[in-house]
């Protein structure tokens, strides 16, 4: 056996070498941060831990599977043995050992997030409420968030705070929501994706004994990827299994809070700014990866100099070695439309001067709707390209549908499922049938499944009720013996669904038909597929097995099978942990990207300059930053600020300011922080706060739907302005404000977003 640790810099070793106690690794972009991970757990191995005493949580299914992928090649086939995989995964994989220590059948359902919203719909309409105040999406987020934070639906209904929100919000019973909702997916033996970590705290909680002196005596070793990427419920999960009363086991978290971008989803940068202050009792130690082996040096001092704008950071400066490089440019476009045009130009330039392939390029942007205008381009020029953030193969409606039918096959309490199928194909079983059942299923507290025999109506309907319940106990015993493939194409055959769908010749209907037989292949492939899969557990070809295992794959584990020499577009969330020879990063505009919808706090900005950051670091060679002055929202023509981050980018590394003010951004920026204190935080400068017009400690914006027209207003950024005119309805109402003393005064802000306080 080669010993690995000699690949490794200094740093990286110490970082690998120290396996006891708690440990913090700060690892900067490019620093080899997979390479610590996967030779901790080899070494490890290595020095006599046994394999399944080691639990390594990731964010993808993905980062997952290489990580096995390696420490197989340094010490053999034991890594298939470490626990690996997303915190969902493995905790879900524990759930379905224990489970009925909470209440929940083993074989319980996962809600995807369109099982959830629909759901959350069918409350809304049964409490007669309107569905354009209770919006699913904003329900579901309000939940999703109150879990994160362990807020359970009778604590919630005790929060003055929260209520008070949702009171101004005009959503006084999102709490009476939320407990109905809580209880129908027990009802239903299902669990959302939060869930699976909420569900997984209260397995732990509610079982200190049985289950998480288990679980602790069980991993020795715990590693945490992404740390900076943990929400609250994770962070506290995590500190149960390793922290006993007297001293915590061995824990290593490795991350970086300057790549701290997923606060939309609950995730929290305090928890990795905090970790070393947790720990400072008990010996933690940590090391600092601050050797960038991805990008050449100008790239790597834009991210420097950037990011040193934040307010509270741990100080590290990161460094290349790999030259200079080329100079970063910024183009400056009239229009989005030139943009479009100037970024397919310069892409083409730079294949054809450098030799550079498709996939080496990508397009960056802050929003998916921008991608239009750079596709509408890349077809003109024939290049090829694949754009992320499409819809899912598993949230097409042909593929559903079968997997409802499945999911019934294992649990028939599943109410999503039985809804979505009891009558499609059509089986003369109407909607009123049906709300009865579940009326009766709600005055029982029974799931639906169990009413289907007791439902009123006519011989027909009776016999149609008759004929789907012996379908789905039929699909249940073959699910008992034969594989996930023999019982989905049953399924599929018996349902009706494959008939339905050979009927419309359609070229539409041919791509359904298409879309259910790619589905069936690929259960076909899973259950003859003998090699280690994404997930520990795949090994089980059943139902049940399959069904978890694409429950619980993530978007990029979807987007990563496509192939072919093409360009990437996609958003700048979706492109972290991904790098491109070349990184166009376009629409850097004030109020885009910063996002108008973060700035209204310090935090948010923060966050929109560590998105910029994490953006720029995917480039290895060549980084291209675009702006446009004028470009359509809402119907209206726009006049764009560049963004402030163009501001912040040194001059020392731009091949042309592209129409920014001349100057060095350096002098604007806070000197270089000191790189041997770990945990210190740096503070934004005075100078940087002048951006604002108004004090953000004392700004309160006001509800969105009280403000009218001829209202003096207050925005953070413009300043006071007097409101002219308003128009659209509801959600969409677009004011046009006057703001006095800025360039191009006049705006038309979507109220929203606007983020704007009443001054009379």
């Amino acid at each position: 056996m080669s010993d690995f640790l000699q690949e490794l810099n200094t740093v990286q070793r110490q970082s690998v070498l120290a396996t006891d106690g708690p440990v913090l690794v700060v690892a900067g972009p490019g620093s080899g941060k997979t390479r610590v991970l996967t030779y901790r757990i080899a070494h490890l191995i290595r020095e006599g831990v046994a394999p399944w005493e080691i639990l390594a949580l990731t964010f993808t299914n993905k980062a997952a599977r290489e990580m096995k992928e390696r420490i197989e090649k340094v010490v053999g086939s034991g890594a298939n043995q470490v626990w690996a995989g997303t915190f969902h995964s493995i905790f879900s994989r524990i759930l379905r050992m224990e489970a009925e220590k909470i209440g929940y059948p083993s074989h319980f359902t996962i809600y995807d997030t369109e099982d959830t919203k629909s759901v959350l719909g069918a409350i809304i309409k049964e409490m007669n409420l309107d569905k354009t105040v209770y919006s699913p999406n904003v329900i579901r987020s309000r939940i999703s968030s109150a879990k994160s934070n362990l807020i359970t639906p009778r604590l919630y209904a005790e929060k003055e705070d929260l209520l008070q929100q949702d009171r101004a919000a005009k959503r006084p019973l999102t709490f009476q929501i939320y407990q109905q909702y809580s209880d129908r997916c027990k009802r239903s033996g299902a669990m959302d994706f939060d869930d699976l970590l909420y569900r997984f705290y209260e397995l732990l909680h509610r079982n200190p004994d049985q289950v998480l002196e288990k679980y602790r005596k069980k991993f020795r070793y715990v590693l945490v990827d992404e740390f900076q990427d943990t929400n609250h419920l994770q962070y506290a999960i995590v500190r149960k299994l390793v922290q006993y009363p007297e001293s915590p086991r061995n824990i290593c978290v490795v991350g970086d809070d300057a790549q701290s971008i997923y606060a939309f989803r609950g995730a929290t940068i305090q928890n990795i700014l905090d970790f070393e202050q947790d720990f400072k009792n008990h010996g933690i130690q940590v090391f600092k990866l601050e050797q960038n082996y991805r990008s050449t040096e100008h790239i790597v001092e834009a991210a420097n100099s950037v990011i040193q704008f934040n307010q509270r950071q741990i100080q590290k400066k990161i460094r290349s070695e790999k030259g200079s490089g080329h100079k970063i440019q910024v183009v400056k476009a009239m229009t989005d439309s030139e943009e479009g045009k100037r970024v397919a130009d310069t892409l083409l330039e730079q294949k054809n001067r450098f030799h550079l392939s498709n996939r080496d390029i990508a397009i960056l942007y802050r929003t998916n709707a921008q991608s239009r205008i750079f596709e509408e381009y890349l077809r003109r020029f024939n290049i090829p390209y694949r754009v992320f953030g499409g819809l899912s193969f598993y949230q097409r409606k042909e593929v559903k549908d079968l997997i409802a039918y499945l999911r019934l096959a294992i649990n028939p309490r599943d109410e999503e499922a039985l809804r979505r199928v009891i009558n499609f194909p059509k089986r003369g079983i109407g909607d009123s049938t049906v709300e009865k059942i579940s009326t009766l299923a709600g005055a029982r507290q029974v799931p639906m499944w169990e009413c289907l025999p007791l439902a009123e109506g006519g011989a027909r309907t009776q016999q149609s009720i008759a004929g789907f319940i012996r379908l789905i106990q039929e699909l249940a015993s073959r699910a008992q013996t034969a594989n996930a493939y023999d019982v989905a194409l049953y399924a599929a055959e018996k349902s009706g669904l494959a008939d339905l769908l050979r009927t419309d010749t359609t070229p539409e209907g041919i791509g359904r038909l298409e879309n259910l037989a790619n589905l069936l292949d690929g259960i076909k492939s899973y259950c003859e597929d003998d090699s280690e899969e994404a997930i520990d557990f795949s090994a089980d070809k059943s139902l049940t097995g399959y069904l978890q295992n694409i429950a619980l794959l993530t978007d990029f584990d979807e987007e990563d099978k496509t192939g072919g020499d093409a360009v990437t577009l996609m958003s700048v969330h979706s492109a972290k942990g991904l790098e491109f020879k070349s990184v166009f990063v376009v629409g850097l505009e004030e109020n885009l990207f910063p996002s108008i919808m973060s700035m209204d706090t310090m935090e948010g900005l923060d966050e929109e300059r560590r998105l910029f950051y994490v953006a720029i670091t995917r480039a290895e060679q060549f980084l291209t930053l675009t702006y446009s002055v004028s470009r359509y929202k809402f119907g209206q023509m726009r006049y764009n600020e560049p963004s402030r981050f163009l501001e912040e980018v040194p001059r020392e590394s731009l091949e042309s300011a592209g129409g920014l003010k001349t100057g060095s951004s350096k002098e604007a920026a806070a000197g270089p922080p000191t790189a041997t204190v770990s945990g210190a935080f740096q503070r934004r400068t005075n100078a940087h706060n002048a951006s604002f017009k108004a004090d953000p400690a004392s700004f309160q914006a006001s509800p969105s739907e009280q403000i009218q027209a001829g209202m003096r207003v207050l925005h953070l950024k413009f300043g006071e302005g007097k409101v002219l005119s308003i128009d659209g309805a509801k959600d969409n109402r677009v004011a046009t404000i006057f703001f006095q003393g800025i360039d191009n005064p006049q705006r038309r802000i979507m109220l929203k977003f606007a983020k704007l306080q009443i001054l009379e």
